[in-house]
């Protein structure tokens, strides 16, 4: 299975982009998907996490302005981003965790640019 993100690009600030997230196999559900972000020279960090069960969580950092959603059938998640920062600047990668196979699954990752 292959996650596979689109929607990234550049964007001046105060912007917005809408991320989606897509398996190219939809054969199991995961236990979670989530929204994860690397800048340059910084660690990989959680930004929005959503469960089976409904739950929806965003980091502190982005709260107010993004939001995360998924469609449970069919295993495909979105990140909506506003009011976006050049602090936002980062590679994007889908994260998804399959409890039946223990495995994690990564996306290859979207660049999401904030710059005037």
């Amino acid at each position: 299975v292959q996650l596979v993100e689109s929607g990234g690009g550049l964007v001046q600030p105060g912007g917005s982009l809408k991320l989606s997230c897509t398996p190219s196999e939809n054969i199991f559900s995961f236990v979670t998907m989530a929204w994860y972000r690397q800048a340059p020279g910084k660690q990989r960090e959680l930004v929005a996490e959503t469960t089976d069960s409904g739950s929806l969580w965003v980091a502190d950092s982005v709260k107010g302005r993004f939001s995360v959603s998924r469609d449970r059938a069919k295993n495909t998640m979105d990140l909506r981003m506003s009011a976006l920062v050049p602090e936002d600047t980062a590679v994007y990668y889908c994260n998804a965790y399959s409890g039946d196979l223990n495995i994690h699954y990564w996306g290859q990752g979207t660049q999401v640019t904030v710059s005037s």
